[in-house]
């Protein structure tokens, strides 16, 4: 296991720092197999979705708290690119620590608990809320899950609370509608003490389809007393797999007003909403909606709807729908959906 710690305030921290400090432990060491190719090169968690990473959406909200003491990463695929973005980009004291073993996220958040002496936030980054996260603040609970209220309930954890909205039982993919309040991987917890007995306890036990599994842990923490508040999130949007991260995509354009057109942008007809760089050029095109383009992009005589393709891509005489491109892609006269990696180049015929 490897660590690295970095230095501390910088000049991009915000001014109001909040009395209860807290630490943030953020698991990113999956190999995001649901979003290959694009995986292959880039971490789940660094796809963009409406020109921005979707860790990037999670992580603005944490800082704007003002009172984040460290960081701990836990890493794995493609560390060493997680560890440059986010030493650049979030200038607080952080750590990095591998997950060698991929063996379920209680076993990724124990590799946190040396750095834990008091509450912390646990934050599955692949997916972007919206909620105030300030909560944290003032609670008097052992810790707080947020939760959001879904139809297709049988695809999720499901957290059952009682007449309070105090979490009962989390139940992972229920048959029968016990609850719809979906686990969505946003955790704060004031008892750390209590977490940490709970993770020893579940790593003691026989693994779950051979993965220990975090909310066993805040099972045994219910069990022995603990009162867990449950809060609903106004919205969740998933970036874990194709389909889903184009509809988050469009989310973000449409809920976040993050749509952005170069003044000097000229050459394509516009379906809003769409975010496209600067130094994209285009010719003969209709672009939208809920398109992202990355920089220097080229589209010449083709249709671009409900996509996201990244920087510096060809794309020439196509009818292009649903699709996710990487960097550096060259795609000649394809219709449909498609989803290539960095550097791939298709053309038909």
């Amino acid at each position: 296991m490897a660590d690295t710690d970095h230095a501390t305030d910088g000049p991009h921290d915000p001014p109001h720092r909040s009395t209860r400090r807290m630490k943030v432990i953020i698991p990113l060491a999956g190999k995001g197999t649901r979003l290959r190719p694009h995986t292959h090169l880039v971490p789940k968690p660094m796809l963009k979705v409406a020109g921005r990473p979707v860790m990037s959406y999670v992580m603005d909200d944490v800082m704007k708290l003002g009172n984040i003491e460290q960081v701990v990463y836990i890493t794995g695929h493609l560390k060493e690119t997680v560890e440059a973005y986010a030493t650049a980009t979030y200038p607080v004291p952080s750590v990095f620590v591998q997950q060698a073993v991929q063996d379920g996220t209680a076993g990724a958040v124990k590799l946190a608990l040396p750095y834990v002496d008091g509450p912390i936030l646990i934050i599955f980054v692949d997916t972007i809320f919206d909620t105030d996260l300030s909560i944290v603040n003032t609670t008097d609970a052992d810790g707080i899950i947020w939760v959001k209220e879904v139809e297709d309930y049988q695809r999720f954890g499901v957290v059952v609370t009682d007449a309070d909205d105090n979490m009962t039982q989390i139940v992972e993919k229920p048959s029968t509608p016990i609850s719809k309040r979906a686990n969505i991987g946003l955790y704060y917890i004031r008892n750390w003490q209590l977490l940490a007995d709970g993770i020893a306890h579940v790593l003691a036990q026989p693994a779950n389809k051979g993965e220990f599994y975090l909310t066993d842990a805040f099972q045994y923490m219910i069990d022995h007393g603990a009162k867990i508040r449950v809060v609903d999130v106004e919205g969740w949007h998933d970036a874990g797999k194709l389909d889903t991260l184009l509809e988050t995509n469009q989310a973000m354009l449409e809920t976040r007003h993050l749509a952005r057109i170069p003044a000097d942008f000229t050459g394509a007809t516009i379906i809003e909403p769409v975010y496209i760089e600067d130094g994209v050029t285009a010719s003969d095109a209709t672009i939208g909606p809920n398109v992202s383009i990355g920089t220097g992009t080229t589209i010449v005589g083709s249709t671009i709807r409900n996509s996201v393709i990244g920087d510096h891509c060809v794309i020439s005489n196509c009818a292009m729908h649903a699709s996710m491109l990487g960097d550096n892609v060259k795609v000649t006269g394809i219709t449909g959906s498609m989803t290539l990696g960095n550097d791939a180049e298709v053309s038909a015929g």
